[in-house]
């Protein structure tokens, strides 16, 4: 098997490849019967996954050091590239919904895609591309700052990755000291990080402009591809997120504070530390994490084995947190050799586990669904996708002890009491980006001062009192990198999330039928909407408001019937 270093990439042609694109849609428009026309389109397919292989291959040897000159100039190529070729897609996406055919590809391939295909022709038009490149360079330009960040902390310095540990340490005062000095990072960057942003904003409601929209929100949501939902449901689901999970995080979060010794609520520093003797951590190195997901992997089903053997073999993913390495992590497709791979930063925290739970559970959808034609029903939307990765985290909590050691119990509460903290953030996320994109004029300061009230909203556990800056006035939005880089993405982990306590209350009563579910869901891929895919598989959707009201009652009473004897 091909290892990822041993992927052979170069630039391609630009202008052969808008020709290949061209010949091709001509080929397709101009068949005479449904054979012609679908060999016109398994071509285009072709052409689109290598293209794809190509940018992904690039995007990732670029994000793994974003240092390196040659990676970097390839990135910039792809930022000013991928405009372009979105022209030549969506002129054959036009081509799909004017086909005499159009009747014969539903039959066989469904109609998803020509649904899409309608959604996503209104987020692009010729005269948006040089708006789409500032956008492309905007984005990037905030990955790099993130990723060159040195932090001075205890006469050394660190990444922001890197920090995470120290801001986990059990020592009070050091912990304390870590957050501000992350804190002061930021801070020492905040005129960047507002420019960046402001210009992201104007540019990106320009774009929505030129395409007929009133603003920003509308078009966020096309380009996202919300094929069976609309702002109006997510609203819905925002006011259950206040109404029945807020009040559950708040008596969890009373109960840590009470656990600790510190008064409520709490400050950043303080609500990060759940035990006095310190927060869940990985019992070993990262192979021995590696090899605990081995374990799990193998064991779980014949398909899971294949599938971890496969990213092994295939040296598809890079874990360790280094210099110059882009923040976060991922999972993205490498379509010419039919196979995932994962990019990620270990920092020695229970999240370094999450990675091989979650971004694997992304990777094993993908694997599963590898070969389908078209690509784009390899994944569904991205609340599908991330009901993949948050539901397999739950799945692995029976291997507890191989990923935590004496920890596993500590892990078990924190990662169901983590699960229930999100949501409200991450709804937070997605309710502060309604606001901004419909209130572009808005100064820097009064986005500092909006999201700062919304915290009363979602996380009223937090004290705002200045004991870390950048915190508590209200900025602690500019490390959320799906704010600049992936708008109106931040809430499909709210829905998936739901969706994955659905997985969770399943398990406690049935595991077996729990994983049967969740493979019924996998095997589907994106060959139907998200609301579907989930009546498909029989598991209730988070718009329906007594979903979170049921999950949320059922977490609740599982974590103050858990028994922390001997945690302290």
């Amino acid at each position: 098997m091909m290892k990822f270093n041993e992927m052979k990439y170069e630039r391609p042609n630009l202008d052969e490849i808008k020709k290949e694109f061209d010949v091709v849609c001509e080929k397709f428009k101009n068949a005479e019967s449904f054979e012609e026309a679908e060999e016109a389109f398994k071509e285009k397919e072709r052409i689109y996954r290598h293209v794809d292989t190509l940018m992904n291959l690039a995007n990732i040897r670029h994000d793994i050091d974003t240092r390196d000159a040659y990676y970097d100039s390839e990135a910039n190529f792809w930022d000013e590239a991928t405009p372009v070729l979105d022209e030549k897609i969506m002129a054959f996406k036009d081509a799909m919904l004017n086909s005499k055919f159009r009747k014969d590809f539903e039959n066989k391939y469904g109609d998803l895609m020509f649904v899409n295909a309608e959604i996503a022709l209104q987020t692009f038009a010729p005269e948006i591309v040089e708006d789409l490149q500032k956008e492309n360079k905007l984005t990037t330009a905030y990955g790099k700052l993130i990723a060159s960040a040195q932090v001075d902390f205890e006469g050394k310095q660190y990444t922001l990755s890197q920090m995470t540990p120290f801001k986990n340490d059990n020592d009070d005062a050091r912990r304390l000291s870590a957050w501000k000095a992350e804190g002061k990072w930021y801070k020492d960057h905040q005129g960047q990080l507002d420019e960046i942003y402001d210009e992201l904003v104007k540019v990106r409601t320009k774009i929505a402009k030129t395409l007929g929209n009133e603003n920003y929100v509308s078009l966020g949501y096309k380009r996202m591809g919300r094929n069976c939902y609309d702002a109006s449901d997510i609203a819905v689901f925002r006011k259950a997120v206040q109404e029945y999970l807020v009040p559950v995080v708040d008596k969890v979060m009373r109960n840590q504070a009470k656990r600790m010794g510190y008064s409520y609520p709490m400050s950043y520093s303080e609500a990060t530390l759940e035990f006095r003797s310190g927060n869940a951590k990985p019992a070993g190195s990262a192979e021995d994490i590696v090899q605990a997901g081995k374990k799990f992997y193998e064991a779980q089903s014949e398909e899971t084995k294949a599938f971890f053997h496969t990213m092994l073999d295939g040296e598809l993913m890079d874990l360790l947190s280094t210099e110059g390495k882009s923040g976060g992590g991922y999972c993205t497709s490498l379509a010419d050799y039919g196979v995932p791979f994962i990019f990620a930063n270990f920092n020695g925290t229970q999240h370094d586990v999450e990675v091989v739970t979650h971004e694997a559970g992304h990777a094993f959808a993908a694997y599963m669904n590898r070969d389908r034609i078209p690509m784009d029903y390899v994944w569904p939307t991205m609340d599908g996708c991330e009901v993949h990765s948050m539901s397999m985290e739950f799945f692995a909590e029976k291997y507890a002890e191989d990923f935590f050691g004496e920890d596993a119990r500590k892990y078990v509460y924190s990662h169901l009491a983590g699960a229930l903290i999100f949501i409200p953030y991450g709804t937070m996320v997605d309710h502060y980006q309604h606001i901004v994109y419909e209130k572009p004029e808005m100064t820097p300061k009064e986005r500092h001062a909006c999201w700062k009230e919304l915290m009363g909203i979602y996380q009223p556990w937090l004290r705002l009192d200045g004991d870390i800056p950048f915190y508590s006035e209200g900025e602690g939005w500019q490390r959320q990198s799906h704010i600049y880089e992936a708008p109106f993405y931040y809430i499909d982990y709210c829905l998936a999330q739901t969706v994955a306590l659905e997985f969770w209350a399943m398990m406690q009563e049935d595991e077996d039928k729990a994983w049967d579910t969740y493979m019924v869901y996998t095997k589907m891929g994106g060959t139907k909407t998200f609301v579907d895919l989930l009546a498909a598989a029989k598991i209730k959707s988070p718009f329906e408001q007594e979903t979170l009201q049921n999950v949320s009652a059922k977490a609740e009473s599982f974590l103050e019937n858990y028994d922390l004897t001997g945690i302290a």
